[in-house]
């Protein structure tokens, strides 16, 4: 293995922490030699090591993968979609790892005796292969072709393919390395092209290419399917494009040129005469975005006129535009809720739900002249459901419910919303489920999850992978910190950027609650976030490493500094928007304040589990690595522990079998961890 001593390492050090004052030598760049037989031996070794530690839980970890496998109806079909003169659908078959797609002729809805035409076997894509992962299936307008992209690494770059769906063979046209159109060297989607069928991919047309580094873009169709739409996001600005399906080759026109933080995504509408935009934006100081609407022959923002106001405590994330109705999607009291607002009168109702903590969300709707459209429901103890709502009458229908066996009854099962006060006297909503005969009597043990970044919400659904932990006995609690958007643009951003160590804080503050409330008690508690809230796991270890007795984190953002000043890492740049730019001198003093692995102290720290995996472009591997290698040399703990995918990326193992077992391994060390052994 190379030197550790840094030698032709100094060389290397980034000039932005020289800047600084900051003279440190990474030991561990080496790490970074992916094709070094060096490196794959080291986590290897890593992994050997880890389990040898967790083999005494191998019997536990059988266990909790046949609760999670005779739980699951593991032949199954999904609530099916319909669009035009088919309904699409999938289907698991037990024993398979993968989906099956299908669809069938719509007027044998119901009807057992129906044609099934299998789309897509990705069972059949994966034969050998290791990894695979299905990113994208559409099928055109005419339902003859399926364009779909894989990924058999889980490195995220997409080979995009097409098949005939009379044949069910693939064309020749295969399109290398797609990312939402096309990535540049740093895994940024940064461009759309038009393929024609039967040419070569070298022949493709450039659409439209977005060369701020800020900026990542992304292709979709209209629902009315008269435009192809492309946007092109940052964190805090964004710009449209529109091209006529029509005519594909005509050049892309803007819907409002980008200024700086103004965010807007259009949908387009039309009833044949009247053809517009209906457009969420928090321009005009709309914190919370507004909707507003724009004839497609005028769209500059000049001429948009409201049609939803802003509101300060809801936030407007999507519309969904239908022939007679749009559709919002939109957030309050820290809740998701579906408004539906008529185009011919105005009228507007709310579609009303169940339970307070738990989440609603519209689903698949291809189609755009019906008056008919389908959503989902959860919360932590109720399996998913497929729901028709008529938007005219209002009633809804019960398409399907995501069954559970071995018995499940959800009303042996409490979930309910609580509130923490952190610091600052900000109230930090959380998610709590446990079996509704637990006595909460301050010893109970807590698996407590957070992320809390990107202004991505977690909200509270069932898993089948959770029972396991229920029904020992532990509570399962989300804290919903700042940083994430379950309350709003405001709680986003309170917990980034300068505001960042409040969503550190936040979790604490709820940790902190559950022991107030005589929930549970110090080193009762587990701790859990994945990727960005990897790095929040990594934050709130350093900060109180008494209050837990365990930490899961999954793909962990741990070396903010280092990564952030290293632009050659993939997605970086974009990222700037999010924790700093380290030129910045404030920013990256905040930054080093709370970077897990700048801030390693010599003390007690909670048994760690931390994954990686080899091929994952958002979290590089070394990361968890080299963090993992600095707590060991500094930090007392009973395990520290590195589990390596290497053949996987940021997702993890893309089997469902696989994916039990990863998660059976890693409830195993929550419970052993807690004292449950069986």
């Amino acid at each position: 293995m190379p030197d550790a001593s840094g030698a032709p390492i100094a060389a290397r050090i980034p000039n932005i922490l020289r800047a600084h004052g900051d003279e440190r030598v990474d030991e561990w760049y080496w790490l970074r030699e992916r094709a070094n037989p060096d490196v794959r031996a080291y986590l290897e070794a890593e992994n050997a090591y880890t389990d040898t530690i967790m083999r005494p839980t191998e019997p536990l970890q059988a266990r909790i993968f046949d609760e999670i496998a005779s739980r699951v109806q593991q032949t199954d079909t999904s609530a099916p979609v319909p669009d035009g003169p088919f309904e699409y659908y999938h289907r698991t078959v037990e024993g398979s790892q993968y989906a099956i797609h299908c669809r069938r002729p719509r007027a044998a809805a119901g009807d057992a005796t129906g044609i099934e035409q299998i789309v897509l076997d990705l069972n059949e894509l994966a034969i050998g292969q290791s990894f695979l992962e299905v990113g994208d299936l559409e099928v055109d307008p005419e339902h003859r072709v399926a364009a779909y992209t894989v990924d058999t690494t889980g490195g995220e770059r997409y080979e995009l393919r097409f098949r005939d769906l009379a044949t069910g063979h693939d064309l020749a046209d295969v399109v290398p390395d797609v990312y939402y159109g096309r990535p540049d060297d740093a895994m940024r989607p940064y461009s759309v092209w038009h393929h024609t069928l039967g040419t070569p991919a070298a022949d493709d047309v450039l659409v439209v290419r977005d060369d701020d580094e800020r900026f990542d873009v992304y292709l979709s169709r209209s629902r009315s399917g008269r435009y192809a739409l492309i946007h092109s996001l940052s964190r805090t600005t964004a710009e449209a494009w529109y091209v006529p399906t029509a005519t594909p080759d005509a050049a892309a026109r803007t819907v409002a040129t980008r200024r700086d933080g103004v965010e807007y995504f259009a949908e387009h509408w039309t009833n044949g005469t009247d053809d517009r935009f209906y457009i969420v934006t928090n321009a005009d100081g709309a914190e919370n975005f507004k909707l507003v609407t724009a004839l497609v022959a005028e769209p500059d923002p000049d001429r948009w006129v409201d049609v939803v106001a802003h509101r300060p405590h809801v936030r407007i994330e999507r519309v969904a535009a239908f022939a007679n109705h749009l559709v919002l999607s939109e957030r309050a009291d820290g809740g998701q809720r579906l408004r539906v607002r008529g185009l011919r009168d105005g009228t507007e109702h709310t579609i009303g739900q169940p339970e307070e903590a738990a989440s609603v969300w519209l689903d698949s709707n291809p189609e755009f002249d019906t008056t008919r459209i389908r959503y989902g429901f959860s919360s932590l103890v109720t399996p998913s459901i497929d729901y028709d709502y008529d938007l005219v009458t209002r009633e809804r229908t019960l398409v399907k419910q995501q069954p559970v066996l071995g018995g499940f009854d959800p009303a042996q099962y409490v979930s309910r919303r609580l509130w923490a006060k952190a610091a600052d006297g900000t109230e930090i909503p959380m998610s709590i489920a446990h079996r509704r005969d637990l006595e909460l009597d301050g010893t109970v043990p807590v698996l407590l999850y957070g992320y809390g970044s990107y202004e991505a919400s977690i909200d509270p659904t069932f898993r089948v992978s959770r029972l396991p932990l229920l029904d020992r006995g532990i509570v399962f609690a989300i804290a919903h910190v700042r940083g994430g958007g379950e309350m709003g643009r405001q709680w986003y951003e309170n917990g980034r950027l300068e505001h960042k160590p409040n969503t550190f804080s936040d979790f604490i503050a709820c940790a902190d609650f559950l022991v107030e409330t005589n929930v549970t008690a110090p080193k009762r508690i587990v701790a859990r976030g994945r990727s960005a809230g990897g790095l929040l796991m990594g934050a709130i270890t350093n900060m109180r490493p008494d209050l837990f007795v365990g930490v899961v984190a999954e793909v962990p953002f741990v070396d903010v500094v280092t990564t952030m000043q290293d632009s050659s890492i993939p997605l970086t740049v974009p990222e700037w928007e999010e924790w700093g730019n380290p030129q910045n001198e404030s920013q990256y003093r905040v930054m080093l304040s709370y970077s897990p692995y700048d801030n390693v102290e010599a003390k007690a720290y909670p048994n760690l589990l931390v994954t990686a995996g080899f091929n994952d472009p958002r979290v590089q591997y070394w990361e968890p690595a080299k963090w993992v290698a600095k707590l060991r040399s500094t930090v007392t703990s009973d395990r520290i522990l590195l589990r390596t995918d290497l053949g996987a990326g940021h997702g993890g193992p893309s089997g469902r079998y696989d994916a039990w077992h990863e998660e059976a391994f890693t409830l195993a060390f929550v419970l052993s961890t807690l004292g449950i052994h069986e």
